[in-house]
């Protein structure tokens, strides 16, 4: 098989949680241990930082990578998902595995992957871990897929585990609460390993703190540690803060490559898990964290955060698209000078439509679109949903044809945002 016959298998034949939704989801660690086990237990050959959370996890995973490298390690990044090439879950050092990896992964062992039948995400972690092992990463940044306890990257025992914060996404599956949700991402807490939570909610911290507890496992909340009160634009596309750790100055005009004032809250987790990374005997140093993060797009190839694709008119894209997320860009958005605003939008049909719309501004015009994924909402529909929320717009057969009817219409002091969806976003980079 080539390439593309590769992944043409692999997204026939393998249930895709992005493409086909909770059927694809395996609420055990059956097929992952299976998987480990006929490979060598490939995920004990490597150190590892454990990333989970609702929103940020991308984004911290990728800050952490990018500083451990300008520190000199060689770091293996596995995330999810991707947006251009499945090779974009699977990194080393920033570099995606080649495409011949893929394809002799899959079949030399195409035997084992049809007598398990796992899931798409359950391959791809084994593929991961094998390959990590195999090129002998001195680190691996592993980012969650989905929850945490029952995750397929949960086997792993890292040097620290980390939640960004917990919100209101795939309630079918982990919960409708937020204490429920946090039990499931609790459960990459390990005995014995330290923990940094990001984001405190009084619904959440106890959960943490008793699980952390049980495990005789040290743990930081990074909003206690550090802060940072003045965060400037720079005119280098940068981001720049003053950084304070418990009330005192630590980093003066520490510059950040993605944008977006979400990221304020990721760098105050990254920061805390630098900490607890340097007390467990890793030598990074100031210089490392101030080049690995004014680097991490360079470093690592991260999209869709906050990212600019166009100018005169404006053009930007993100893949914030929960609740939580949606708000947080709507914060963005209202700081962001602009004569008219003009938003792409699309989602999957297992969101909860209605309370991401009522979010967003009535006073824009909208373009709607299904992104090209069987989850994908129909645009009529979207349509329908956003006019009881008064949102007001005209149906596109694409994604792409959405973006150039906004900016046939968009002058050039306008702003057009694209989102909605991870997979509106793919479209797009």
């Amino acid at each position: 098989m080539n390439y593309k016959e590769t992944l043409d298998f692999l997204f026939s034949q393998l249930p895709m949680y992005q493409r086909s939704g909770a059927v694809a989801y395996k609420a055990n660690l059956d097929n992952t241990k299976k998987l480990d086990a006929y490979f060598g237990q490939p995920h004990e050959q490597f150190k590892s930082i454990h990333v989970a959370g609702t929103n940020g996890k991308g984004s911290v995973s990728h800050c952490l990578a990018s500083v451990l490298q300008e520190a000199g390690y060689k770091v293996g990044l596995y995330t999810s998902p991707h947006l251009k090439d499945f090779r974009e879950r699977i990194k080393i050092n920033g570099l995606c595995i080649s495409e011949e990896d893929v394809v002799d992964f899959v079949t030399d062992h195409k035997k084992i992957i049809e007598e398990i039948k796992p899931s798409f995400f359950e391959m791809t972690v084994a593929m991961a871990f094998k390959y990590f092992a195999d090129c002998k990463v001195d680190i691996a940044i592993i980012e969650v897929g989905l929850g945490g306890r029952l995750d397929s990257t949960n086997i792993i025992t890292p040097e620290c585990s980390v939640i960004t914060n917990i919100g209101l996404d795939h309630t079918a599956l982990l919960g409708d609460n937020l204490g429920a949700i946090a039990i499931e991402k609790a459960g990459v807490i390990k005995p014995n390993i330290p923990v940094v939570i990001g984001a405190i909610h009084s619904e959440t911290k106890n959960v943490f703190i008793e699980k952390a507890n049980a495990g005789n496992s040290e743990i930081r909340f990074a909003e206690e540690i550090y802060s940072s009160p003045v965060v400037m634009n720079g005119i280098d596309a940068r981001q720049i803060f003053q950084v304070y750790k418990d009330g005192k100055l630590e980093f003066e005009n520490l510059k950040l490559d993605l944008l977006g004032h979400y990221q304020k809250k990721n760098l105050m987790t990254v920061l805390t898990v630098l900490d607890v990374m340097i007390a467990n005997g890793y030598a990074i140093t100031s210089k490392d964290i101030y080049n690995g993060l004014c680097k991490v797009v360079k470093n690592t190839g991260l999209m869709g955060r906050w990212q600019v694709l166009g100018a005169n008119p404006q053009i930007i894209c993100d893949t914030g698209h929960n609740k939580e997320g949606v708000e947080e860009l709507m914060q963005q958005l209202l700081s962001t000078a602009f004569d008219k605003l003009h938003i792409v939008w699309g989602m999957v049909n297992d969101k909860d439509v209605d309370n991401v719309l009522k979010l967003l501004p009535k006073d824009a015009t909208y373009y709607f679109a299904r992104p090209n994924i069987p989850r994908g909402l129909d645009a009529v529909e979207l349509q329908s949903f956003a006019k009881k929320h008064g949102l007001m717009g005209k149906v596109y057969d694409s994604v792409d044809e959405a973006k150039k009817g906004a900016k046939k219409n968009a002058s050039h002091n306008d702003l057009i945002f694209i989102g909605g969806s991870t997979f509106v976003v793919a479209e797009v980079v």
